[in-house]
């Protein structure tokens, strides 16, 4: 059976039981787990799976088909039916679900302002960055984002409440823009995670956001460049720290 990502219904729970499903030296796979992995442009998670009083620091966390893997900072004495219990890093994971939800508003501003697309990006605990599909340039390009940024505080400031639901495919098919990425296929299988902010945004997604937008806090400008014709980039940060 894949993952279960347990994340996908509460972002906000820090801690989870699960079942050691697979090991392959410091390569761990669980039946569920809270661990985002590095996905969609946005890092994974780290923290600690423990065991009987033993502690393993989760380096990183790749995907594999639909399987999350924990990479840990050894090979672990446990075994393939042991129960675990994970304890993820909440600071790294806030910072990016504030930034990730971030990323939806000011994808969907662009959308609707200059029927951009996103062509790539990611997003750190530090910073995010997104290319868009833009033929802007120079003080011009810069302008735009800085007004898209600004455009997005006011709506982090309206305190709107994200949604997270299932759809089944052919009904989230029918709505314009539930994928934003340019060169990204419709996600597989037959039900959708959808994440809506109402009346801005909703999208197909998979990985962890706030539940409110107040939660973001200011977003925060750092630059904008142009790397080719229809990939403009743009680097911004969420405050308070």
């Amino acid at each position: 059976m894949p993952t279960k990502f347990l994340y996908w219904w509460d972002s906000y729970k820090r801690e989870f039981d699960a079942t050691v499903v697979r090991i392959d030296g410091n390569r761990v796979w669980l039946d569920q787990t809270l661990f985002h992995p590095r996905s969609g442009g946005v890092a994974n998670d780290t923290g600690r799976l423990v065991w009987q009083g033993e502690e393993y620091v989760v380096r990183e966390v790749v995907k594999e088909g639909e399987d999350a893997v924990h990479i840990l900072d050894r090979e672990p004495r446990f075994r393939v039916g042991d129960t675990i219990h994970g304890i993820i890093d909440w600071d790294r994971r806030y910072r990016l679900m504030r930034l990730h939800t971030a990323t939806h508003i000011i994808a969907a501003l662009a959308y609707k302002k200059y029927n951009a697309l996103v062509t790539g990006g990611d997003i750190t605990p530090e910073y995010a960055r997104d290319d868009y599909n833009l033929t802007l340039s120079g003080d011009a390009l810069r302008k735009a984002f800085q007004d898209l940024i600004t455009e997005a505080n006011e709506v982090v400031k309206r305190g709107i409440p994200v949604k997270i639901y299932f759809l089944k495919r052919e009904e989230a098919m029918k709505i314009p823009g539930i994928v934003k990425l340019a060169e990204r296929e419709p996600p597989p299988g037959e039900e959708w995670r959808i994440v809506e902010i109402e009346g801005i945004d909703i999208q197909a997604d998979g990985g962890p956001h706030v539940a409110n937008t107040r939660e973001i806090g200011e977003i925060v400008f750092l630059k904008s460049e142009s790397r080719g014709k229809d990939k403009k980039r743009v680097y911004y940060t969420v405050k308070p720290d």
